[in-house]
């Protein structure tokens, strides 16, 4: 459910380096949904949903930065078109699917959470 959030999709589109600048882009109203802005960080993405980004956006050195950093790919559940700075959720991502910078154990964070 975590990976449907818009700042989740924006930082595995590689238009922000950070799941921060990713939250400070949509709260400045640089984002639409749909062709609709959004700046709720928290709105959850249906597949198949078009995010893409406002053309004052695609001019931000952070944004151009980002999507041409090597470091992180971007994972299959995401698909993307960096040249016309929009993208959109493919499918809802299993657990493995989802590329974290640690091996972690589910069943443990479920347990921390739950009580």
């Amino acid at each position: 459910m975590l990976e449907s959030r818009l700042d989740t999709v924006i930082y595995r589109a590689k238009f922000a380096t950070t799941i921060f600048s990713a939250r400070q882009l949509i709260n400045h109203g640089h984002v639409l949904v749909n062709g609709s802005r959004c700046n709720i960080p928290s709105r959850m993405i249906n597949v198949g949903e078009v995010i893409s980004l406002k053309e004052k956006a695609k001019g931000i050195p952070a944004v151009i930065e980002a999507t041409t950093l090597p470091e992180r790919d971007v994972p299959e559940y995401v698909e993307v078109d960096h040249s016309k700075f929009s993208g959109s959720l493919v499918r809802i991502p299993m657990p493995d699917d989802v590329p974290y910078p640690v091996q972690m154990e589910t069943n443990l964070v479920i347990e921390f959470y739950s009580r």
